[in-house]
Order: C-alpha cells, then sequence, then structure tokens
C-alpha cells in the first residue's frame, strides 16, 4: 500500500521535480510554449502595472539647497515594500495560472546538466519565450497607453511610470549585470520553493517572500523591465500633451530613449538573470542533489 504524503517535498524531491519540469518545458511545441509565453509577459506586466499604481501618489517638496524632490509621505522602504507585496501577482499568476517565463524557465539547466535536455533544446525554449514575454508586454504596455491609466489620481500614475522607467535607463553595464543576477536569483528560488507545494496556497506562499524581496531591494527583471521602460517611452513619445503638464517634473527624462532602453537595461539585464538563476541557482541544486545521478 502506498504512503499518503501531505507535508512539503523535501529538496532533494524539488530537484527531481525540477529535473522533471525542465523535461517538459524543452519538449512542449513551439505553438504552445510562445502562446503560454504571452500570457507570461502579461502576467508579469498586471504585476507591474500594480506596483505603479500602488507607489504612485508623490507630491513635490523643496530641499535645504532649494532642489525639488518627490516623497509619497511615506520611507522609502515601506513604499517599496507595498509595491513588492503588490508585483508577487505577476509570478502568482505564471505559476498557478499556468505560463513560462523566460527568468524561471533558466532552472531548466538542471535537466540539461543531467543530461535530459539537449542544449539545443534548452536554447530553443528560452529563445521563444523571451521573444513571447517581450511581445505580450509591449503590447500590454500599449494597451495601457490607450487606457490613460496614467493620469489618474491627478497624473500621479504616469509620473510614477516615468520616473521608473528614466531611473531604470540609468544604470552602468555592470550594475545593470549585478541587478539582474540578484533579482533572478531570488525568482528562481521562489519558483524552486514552489516546488515543495502540495497546495494552491503552498505556492502562493512560498513566491511572496522572494519576490516582494527583489522588489523591494530594487533589482532588475528582465520581463518586468519591457513592460516598466515601454510604458514610460509610449507616454514620453506619444502623449506631448501630458508631457507638457508634467515633464518638468521628471529629473533626466532625456535618459529614456529606446536605444537606452535595449542598451542599458534590457541586455545586461538579461545577462544577469541567465547568470543569476541557471548558475547561481539551478547549477548549484544540480551540484548538491543531481550531479550523481547523470544520465
Amino acid at each position: 500500500m502506498s504512503e499518503i504524503r501531505i507535508d512539503a517535498l523535501l529538496p532533494a524531491e524539488m530537484a527531481t521535480r525540477a529535473e522533471y519540469l525542465g523535461v517538459r518545458k524543452a519538449e512542449m511545441p513551439a505553438f504552445t510554449m510562445f502562446m503560454l509565453s504571452l500570457l507570461a509577459g502579461a502576467f508579469i506586466s498586471l504585476g507591474a502595472i500594480f506596483a505603479t499604481t500602488v507607489s504612485a501618489g508623490s507630491m513635490p517638496i523643496t530641499t535645504a539647497d532649494g532642489a525639488v524632490a518627490y516623497t509619497t509621505g511615506l520611507p522609502f522602504g515601506v513604499t517599496r515594500l507595498l509595491s513588492g507585496l503588490v508585483f508577487c501577482l505577476g509570478l502568482i499568476l505564471v505559476v498557478v495560472g499556468g505560463a513560462e517565463l523566460f527568468t524561471g524557465n533558466n532552472l531548466i539547466v538542471m535537466a540539461w546538466a543531467n543530461g535530459k535536455v539537449t542544449g539545443r533544446a534548452l536554447l530553443r525554449n528560452w529563445a521563444i519565450v523571451y521573444l513571447g514575454n517581450f511581445v505580450a508586454s509591449i503590447a500590454t504596455a500599449a494597451l495601457m497607453f490607450f487606457t490613460r491609466q496614467y493620469t489618474f489620481g491627478a497624473n500621479a500614475v504616469g509620473l510614477t511610470a516615468l520616473r521608473i522607467a528614466v531611473a531604470k535607463c540609468d544604470f552602468s553595464f555592470v550594475q545593470a549585470v549585478a541587478l539582474g543576477i540578484l533579482c533572478n536569483a531570488l525568482v528562481c528560488l521562489a519558483v524552486w520553493l514552489t516546488y515543495s507545494a502540495r497546495t494552491t496556497i503552498d505556492k502562493i506562499l512560498a513566491i511572496i517572500f522572494p519576490i516582494t524581496a527583489f522588489v523591494t531591494a530594487g533589482f532588475e527583471h528582465s520581463v518586468a523591465n519591457m513592460y516598466f521602460i515601454p510604458i514610460g517611452l509610449f507616454i514620453k513619445d506619444f502623449d506631448p500633451q501630458f508631457m507638457a503638464a508634467v515633464g518638468d517634473r521628471v529629473p533626466n527624462l532625456e535618459l529614456l530613449t529606446w536605444q537606452a532602453f535595449f542598451i542599458k537595461n534590457l541586455i545586461p539585464v538579461t545577462i544577469g538573470n541567465i547568470i543569476g538563476g541557471a548558475v547561481l541557482v539551478a547549477a548549484i541544486y544540480w551540484v548538491v542533489f543531481l550531479r550523481d545521478k547523470k544520465a
């Protein structure tokens, strides 16, 4: 008679599950993979929309040196904490609803390292999923632009979206890579923890703290940035009336360009995400739990 267990899976069992899921993801038909990656891009964008709206509402203040700064009335860390908590919506939808997210799929490296997935299949998955995430995130940003939700709260949401986008285009290459490494280490740890789950509530609780931590700390997620920066660019480039009203309240707005989006953020952050997820999480857990079982 088989034993019935209700407790969470142990780490060694989680590694076996990660390997099994990696094989399934790599062998998925291309069309199915792409459609699920579109969902993931949209889901992460919804989390980004939630976080932007929650962190909106800043007010101008004059500092001692006469400069203008902005405050929400809450301490910086508290505002970031609230943003992180609501951003969790994105990965919850991905994991519970079922979708293919590039950053989480860095864990397929565990199946690849064990000889269960070829290098070609791994790269095929990453390429298709990354493309689908990008298309859906850009499309969601465009849809949000047409909703004009960024004008809500006396333009506070749009101001916040612009400031977020500008800040993300002001990193050095090395800084963006480092922020990307730490981000996806936490994202992949969140996904890894869900492999121990027995229920939907288990999965949600496993996601909340790692994802809240990366957002609160200001780490960089490539797929989230596929929404955060384009929505700022759409507002800047296609709503001159809005920009005439608020443009002087967004410092360093000239940094926000499509070139900066790709060169100063998306490319280095993606590199960092791969290192953080594939090396710091997947490779280490493979060495610990699966190396002796290599096919």
